[in-house]
């Protein structure tokens, strides 16, 4: 869950907070609205039962209500009972800006559904809307998440599940948003929706990461070479990069040894692997994802002024 954080009202750091609120509340509402809705998917959370609740009652209240139950609304009268309920057995975890994310969002997703109605933007091509409507609300959340606040809705539904169970959040949240997605599958009688539903779900949560952690293609580098001073002169002068040497010992020789960790961008692996074949053929090299990069000659450690 989010943390409460306090800017002086108007100072900058406000101001970009409450913008990346109001901008990311605005993109996933385009999400919901021309993508998710019209197909009648339900990417978990309370917009995916405000979604099932809006299409299965509608011919029910369309003699008053003609473009059906409003998405917004049916998913704000959710979220308000469920962060009071989330402070009380939680404690304070909701700021003001939380409670400005989701009505933000409920006033952003019913304006445009009364503009817009329930057609589909991209007419017989849910395949499509399903990946537009993931990436878009996955851009919109990640926002929302830059600025320290939280989406609220299922998040706070996992996270006291997690107090009784100590099952891990992230664990918790995937059960209960496929169990919101699998609600389709009764309200609908269609197999094909919970599915494209779920395909939301992933997408949601992939492009959520690279909002806030950026497109990383930074590679984490262990070399174990006899010839490891000139594996460094290689790193330091040829590819100007910096690293560790980390002493270790061999466990079937039990002799010393030298390991180089180093972080390096895509390219300067290949030349890295090239050029120590032609030093040390019998080195051994180790390569992994690295996922964020903090520090000098990378991301900085120090959060932007807004995310302080």
């Amino acid at each position: 869950m989010g943390i409460i954080t306090k800017e002086k009202f108007l100072s900058k750091d406000w101001i970009i907070a409450y913008s990346f609120i109001l901008i990311g509340t605005f993109i996933m509402a385009l999400g919901f609205v021309f993508f998710i809705n019209p197909y009648k998917f339900a990417p978990g959370g309370v917009y995916g039962i405000a979604i099932v609740i809006h299409h299965v009652t509608k011919p029910l209240v369309e003699g008053f209500l003609p473009h059906g139950l409003p998405i917004g609304l049916t998913a704000l009268s959710m979220d308000i009972p469920l962060t009071i309920i989330g402070s009380r057995v939680l404690g304070p975890r909701f700021g003001v800006k939380t409670v400005v994310g989701f009505v933000s969002t409920a006033v952003f997703v019913d304006v445009l559904q009364n503009l817009w109605g329930d057609k589909p933007l991209v007419q017989n091509d849910p395949l499509l809307s399903a990946i537009f409507g993931g990436v878009l609300v996955g851009i919109g959340l990640g926002l929302v998440f830059r600025s320290r606040a939280t989406s609220g809705g299922t998040d706070i539904i996992a996270s006291i599940l997690e107090k009784y169970t100590k099952l891990p959040i992230g664990q918790l949240l995937m059960y209960v948003d496929a169990s919101i997605a699998l609600l389709t599958l009764l309200a609908f009688h269609d197999w094909a929706i919970p599915l494209y539903s779920i395909i939301i779900i992933y997408l949601t949560g992939r492009v959520i990461d690279i909002t806030l952690e950026g497109f990383d293609y930074n590679k984490a580098v262990f070399i174990i070479s006899e010839h490891h001073e000139k594996i460094r002169e290689l790193i330091l002068h040829e590819i100007d990069r910096g690293g560790t040497i980390i002493p270790a010992r061999g466990m079937y020789y039990n002799r010393e040894k030298k390991i180089i960790f180093t972080v390096l961008g895509r390219r300067e692996v290949e030349f890295l692997k090239i050029s120590i074949s032609k030093i040390d053929p019998e080195a051994f090299i180790t390569i992994v994802e690295a996922k964020e990069i903090l520090g000098k000659g990378f991301k900085s450690l120090i959060p932007s002024e807004h995310m302080r």
